[in-house]
């Protein structure tokens, strides 16, 4: 397990997102042991498909964080539409997945993980990956939100076997969005 919490937590707190993101009711899906704080909802496949999140009512929480599962899932899209229902107005959604260009490299399947059913890019025309999924098409399907950040978190690689490894050690190479589940009717 690559514990991709941990390895941002240093940051996040320094972000001030455990003070302003990460209070109240939430869920971590796809924690596995490194869940985002002890108190939340932890949801990885022993509760259940991430897709579906049974048993979660729609509107009952105040975030969902999900680090490093999205690329897992079969249908993102379907699961980013049900992640949204179970946020309340106000609710914030916190997502981390990676780079497709920092963390696959080009390679497709990927060599690092080949559970990975899908590849992200933050905003792009085009991508050389099959399976490529563009983070700000995945944010605009979000009906009435707020978009907070969408960076890229590109940091503290190990050079291994000739090449700069993103898999190792504490690197980050990973696409963050944080956004706000407004009031609205669209």
């Amino acid at each position: 397990m690559s514990r991709e919490t941990s390895k941002a937590r240093s940051r996040r707190v320094a972000e001030r997102l455990y003070d302003t993101v990460f209070v109240g009711r939430g869920i971590d899906i796809g924690c596995g042991d490194d869940p985002i704080l002890p108190d939340c909802i932890k949801w990885d496949v022993a509760q259940g498909d991430a897709h579906d999140l049974a048993g979660i009512p729609n509107e009952s929480l105040d975030y969902v964080y999900s680090s490093h599962c999205l690329e897992h899932l079969a249908d993102p899209e379907r699961a980013l539409r049900r992640w949204w229902e179970v946020l309340r107005t106000g609710g914030k959604l916190f997502v981390a997945v990676p780079d497709e260009d920092l963390y696959e490299q080009v390679c497709w399947p990927s060599r690092y993980n080949p559970e990975h059913k899908v590849t992200f890019t933050p905003h792009k025309s085009a991508s050389w990956s099959p399976v490529s999924r563009n983070i700000a098409d995945l944010i605009a399907m979000l009906p009435c939100h707020k978009l907070i950040y969408l960076k890229t978190c590109d940091d503290r690689y190990i050079r291994s076997g000739g090449e700069w490894d993103r898999t190792i050690g504490d690197g980050e190479a990973a696409i963050e969005f944080l956004v706000e589940k407004v009031a609205g009717t669209t």
